[in-house]
């Protein structure tokens, strides 16, 4: 069981290692709201590969085709989130003085819900997950406890 943990931690660093837009939006949080913000936007992001895994684990192969077959819609949705965020980023007037960012629980729980479903656009990631874990064997319902506890650890990877 930990080795399967450990091996879902690594897959999710190595994968996220090449920074993306969601990975941008995080630091950009971070610089500019605080830590705290950044990481509760991370933790949306690892969220949203947590139930990509989850479906992919347990082997809800009827939810994965649903997903994969909506992904032009979830593509172009999630493309115009970005799009519009990057317009707010680039025409946003910097302050002159950094002050310490104010904290609010809207303010966190918008980092946090705005980075899970902007993740949830990407539907290729339960198509990785889909592979991954049949090259493992866990795609089936008899190893679902294997395939949590992997899912487990990507999850934690992603928050890392």
């Amino acid at each position: 069981m930990l080795e399967l943990f450990v091996c879902g931690l690594l897959f999710r660093l190595v994968i996220a290692a090449p920074v993306g837009p969601i990975g941008l939006l995080c630091i950009r949080r971070t610089i500019t709201d605080g830590r705290l913000t950044g990481f509760i936007s991370g933790l949306g992001a690892a969220t949203a590969d947590a139930l990509y895994g989850s479906i992919a684990a347990l082997g809800l192969q009827a939810m994965s085709l649903i997903l994969l077959g909506m992904s032009s819609l979830l593509q172009l949705t999630g493309g115009i989130a970005l799009i519009w965020i990057g317009l707010t980023i680039m025409l946003a007037r910097p302050d002159r003085v950094i002050a310490q960012p104010t904290i609010t629980r809207r303010g966190l729980l918008g980092a946090y819900l705005s980075t899970f479903f902007l993740t949830l656009t990407n539907p290729a990631t339960i198509l990785i997950f889909t592979v991954i874990f049949a090259g493992l064997g866990l795609g089936t319902a008899g190893n679902w406890l294997n395939g949590m506890t992997l899912v487990a650890g990507v999850a934690f990877g992603s928050a890392l």
